[in-house]
């Protein structure tokens, strides 16, 4: 699978109904060179999962498997009361709660993120940056587990149309290529961000490669 073989995948859908978006990990600029930037993204929460197959059957199983814990399939925190998110206030709403034993919805963000290792795969789907880990719902399925990512900063190449593993391939070695002659140390393998739902049209696709980093 050429330079895509440890690839992160990772993306985002839009709730039907109009101008209703998903949220996104929070990230500050440091560096923008055509369709080169350096980022520095905050620490966030992920829930994730790991599931054997090839890569398409990985994704869909794994998603399922997350998309199922969002979507109610967890306990919610005694006397949680939010509703909507600040940040995304039209993809983030639960419902009062008043026991331990209700369960929660929680609203959809970006990425989802995939990653091979020992034959498994690894997906996971950010949080709403909304909660912690006193406050978000926990997992009723036990292959599912939230963790803490710290925060990072990466190296990221744009494009866009399709996300096919030579077009990936081409961007990756091309951000690899960018970042050398930056002199940046990378600290983690490629991932690939897809910001879009799979019926959007190829030429409004926005894609990334991105690359951790380390800093001083």
């Amino acid at each position: 699978m050429k330079k895509t073989a440890y690839l992160l995948l990772s993306g985002s859908l839009l709730i039907s109904g109009g101008a209703m978006a998903t949220e996104e990990p929070k990230y500050t600029v440091l560096t923008q060179v055509d369709d080169f930037e350096l980022r520095r993204y905050d620490k966030q929460l992920v829930a994730q999962t790991w599931v054997s197959g090839d890569q398409d059957s990985a994704s869909r199983e794994g998603f399922k498997v997350l998309a199922d814990y969002i979507f109610g399939n967890n306990t919610a925190p005694s006397g949680d009361s939010s509703k909507l998110s600040m940040t995304a206030p039209v993809t983030m709403q639960a419902d009062n709660k008043e026991s331990d034993n209700e369960s929660q919805k929680i609203a959809m963000t970006a990425p989802v993120s995939m990653q091979q290792d020992d034959g498994k795969w690894r997906v996971q789907f950010t949080m709403p940056s909304k909660y912690t880990m006193q406050t978000l719902p926990k997992p009723n399925n036990p292959n599912v587990e939230i963790i803490e990512v710290p925060a990072q900063t990466y190296g990221v190449i744009k494009f866009s149309w399709l996300a096919g593993e030579d077009k990936v391939a081409e961007k990756t070695e091309a951000l690899q290529t960018w970042m050398q002659d930056q002199n940046l140390m990378p600290t983690g393998k490629p991932e690939l961000a897809r910001y879009n739902p799979p019926w959007t049209l190829p030429f409004l696709r926005r894609n990334e490669v991105m690359i951790a980093y380390q800093t001083e």
